[in-house]
């Protein structure tokens, strides 16, 4: 009796009383625990369990060290419980896991760093739980993932490139989700038109808001509803003020397009510093917002620098960012001091003046074969020169004048 018992205690064999265990045929060993009214992970499971069954019970809560007896877990069931939280690490410690179902439960949130542990995960189901959101960069990593069930939750939008690091995805489901078909989701469209995976039930995979495009396939939100951003970058520049020890203005204008409207953010890099600006950073009224007087955004895409010196030589680049996307257009600034300014046109040119070449002057286009490097060479005349001006209006009394500008293409 003694010896039988010390058998049924080996770890090889060992089975807590609510669960019948047995060996399949491939070898793996079967813990199940299901339809057992349980309200805990049993302890007392064999460390080589692979397959563990507890669907339909009454588990509640996963702490952290509930699955550390059983490491060699492949196959993992726990459907049909009452499961509404789960803590952080307690998948994490089982990487052989292929096979994870947590459908039909009460989860608001997931561990979803867990799964970066899980590469082997194959099929990943949390369908029909209470989920309003999957984190961006959720799902990477998860090379191997075949399946994965998604769908009866709370989700209204899905962050763009969701599934792209799946490659071995072949089923998807949403369906029966309060999607919000804004422009954010509109990825999902390009998306399940593209790829190999089967969206199920694709029909069922409806809009929910907003109000005009309720009850529609989210794989069909309309094409000229969201457009992906555009944008084209001008320059003007002028001086400063009319007394001769002024400096210069120099403006950039970024005109942008795209459905739904782009916000304009700017990025500027000089050799002193890195500048980000996200919005406009002159009010309504004029004025320059706190510790915003050196780089002037204005709603309308413009930006002016006011004094323009050696310091501010660099790039400046507008990006028109919206729901669907972002497009960024950019441009060198240099500035450069000369007597006659027209004269040197040709040097920073070598287009200009050549044969089939082309030249530019203030708001003229540069034809592409001429774009190289994009850059705008503006001409600060000398204070000498701007006093011995000549006819009112010349360039020279305006003490300014643009040798060389680039106009950016879309």
């Amino acid at each position: 009796c003694c010896l039988a018992l010390a058998a049924l205690l080996r770890p090889g064999l060992a089975c807590p009383s609510p669960c019948s265990c047995s060996t399949k045929k491939n070898g793996r060993l079967l813990a199940e625990c299901a339809y057992r009214d349980l309200r805990d992970v049993p302890r007392g499971l064999s460390p080589n369990v692979t397959i563990l069954t507890l669907s339909a019970n009454r588990l509640g809560h996963l702490s952290r060290g509930s699955l550390a007896e059983v490491p060699e877990l492949q196959s993992l069931w726990l459907g049909y419980n009452h499961i509404a939280a789960v803590e952080p690490g307690t998948f994490a410690a089982l990487p052989q896991l292929k096979n994870l179902d947590l459908s039909h439960n009460r989860l608001a949130d997931f561990p979803w760093q867990d799964l970066r542990n899980l590469s082997a995960l194959q099929i990943l189901k949390l369908s029909n739980n209470r989920l309003p959101g999957l984190p961006r960069g959720a799902l990477r990593g998860l090379r191997e993932l075949r399946s994965l069930w998604l769908n009866d939750n709370a989700l209204t939008t899905l962050a763009p490139g969701s599934f792209e690091a799946l490659p071995a995805l072949a089923q998807l489901q949403l369906f029966h989700n309060p999607f919000n078909c804004s422009c954010k989701l509109f990825w999902l469209k390009e998306w399940a038109h593209s790829t190999s995976a089967v969206l199920s039930r694709a029909g069922s995979t409806l809009c929910a808001a907003p109000e005009r495009l309720r009850g529609r396939a989210v794989t069909d939100i309309p094409a000229q509803l969201c457009v992906a951003p555009s944008a084209q970058l001008t320059y003007l520049s002028g001086p400063a003020g009319a007394a001769p020890r002024d400096g210069l203005t120099l403006t950039l204008h970024c005109s942008v397009a795209g459905s739904p409207p782009p916000e304009i953010h700017w990025q500027i890099r000089t050799s002193g510093q890195r500048v980000d600006i996200r919005g406009p950073t002159v009010a309504r009224d004029g004025s320059a917002k706190a510790g915003r007087q050196r780089f002037l955004a204005f709603k309308n895409g413009t930006m002016a620098i006011p004094n323009f010196g050696k310091e501010d030589e660099g790039t400046y680049t507008c990006l028109a960012v919206n729901d669907v996307g972002i497009r960024d257009v950019s441009v060198n600034v240099a500035l450069a001091g000369s007597a006659n300014p027209a004269e040197e046109l040709p040097r920073d040119d070598p287009h200009a003046g050549q044969p089939g070449g082309h030249s530019c002057a203030k708001g003229d286009a540069l034809h592409p074969s001429a774009m190289g490097e994009k850059l705008v060479i503006v001409y600060h005349l000398p204070r000498e020169a701007r006093s011995g001006a000549g006819a009112a209006g010349s360039p020279i009394q305006a003490g300014i004048l643009l040798a060389l500008g680039l106009l950016l293409g879309w």
